[in-house]
Order: structure tokens, then C-alpha cells, then sequence
């Protein structure tokens, strides 16, 4: 390392552990959860980019963006969950090579069960994250 770094501790890569195991611990909560209503992790993180887009529409590219996903793998999941019934997609009237994503009702309720315990896990979770995520911050300051 350079003269003007410092090394790293053992304290730093105890932080650093910590952190990615409480975001893992909370990344297995969400699979849980999204596998108790009968989704993929990947499926229910699709409909909550589609309920958190503008309009609570989205377009395959935006999805295939906000999942770091190839077009075609976001127009697999799309078709994926057109086909389990909780997307409808629909041709964009501006440009008809835009294909528009919509939850189903069936799919808002399932988000907003997922989306309320989400919500509970972090509240109880977060403070411990934040905390970690801070005092890695504070270390390279």
C-alpha cells in the first residue's frame, strides 16, 4: 500500500464481516418472505420496481436496469409473471416497441403483504445496519 494509506485492521475487516452478514441476514429474510407467497426473490423485487416506478408502470427496460439484468432475461421475468397472473403487459401507445408492465390486483396485495413485513424485519434490523454501514464511513473519513 501507499505511504499515505493506512492499513487495514483486524477491526476493519470485523466491521466490514458484520455489515455484509446483517445485509444477508436481511436478503434471506426477503427470500423467505417472498417464498412464503409463492415468488422468487427475483419476482417480487420485479413487482416492486413496477409499483415503484412513476404511475406504478414500467417499461422491460426500466426492470431489466433497476435488476441488473440482460433485456431478454428482464423479458423472461416479465413473461414469467404475466403467465403466474401478476402482471399484465400491454404494448406503450407512443412506441409500440415498448412493452409496459403492470401489476395485476392479485400482485399489489401480495407486495403489500411483503412490503409491510419488509418494513417490520427493518425497523428491527436497521438501527444494528446503520450503525455498521456508519462506522465504516467513519473509518475512511
Amino acid at each position: 500500500m501507499s505511504g499515505s494509506r493506512k492499513n487495514l485492521t483486524d477491526g476493519d475487516y470485523a466491521r466490514l464481516a458484520n455489515f455484509r452478514y446483517a445485509l444477508r441476514r436481511f436478503l434471506e429474510f426477503s427470500a423467505g418472505a417472498a417464498k412464503g407467497e409463492g415468488l422468487t426473490p427475483r419476482q417480487h423485487q420485479a413487482m416492486l420496481v413496477i409499483r415503484g416506478s412513476e404511475g406504478a408502470r414500467a417499461s422491460v427496460g426500466r426492470l431489466a436496469e433497476r435488476l441488473c439484468l440482460k433485456p431478454n432475461t428482464a423479458a423472461e421475468l416479465a413473461k414469467r409473471l404475466e403467465a403466474g397472473g401478476w402482471i399484465t403487459r400491454t404494448p406503450d401507445e407512443a412506441d409500440r416497441r415498448v412493452v409496459v408492465l403492470e401489476l395485476t390486483s392479485s400482485a399489489e396485495e401480495i407486495l403489500e403483504r411483503l412490503s409491510r413485513a419488509h418494513r417490520r424485519e427493518l425497523r428491527q434490523i436497521g438501527p444494528e445496519i446503520a450503525a455498521l454501514f456508519q462506522s465504516l464511513a467513519d473509518e475512511d473519513a
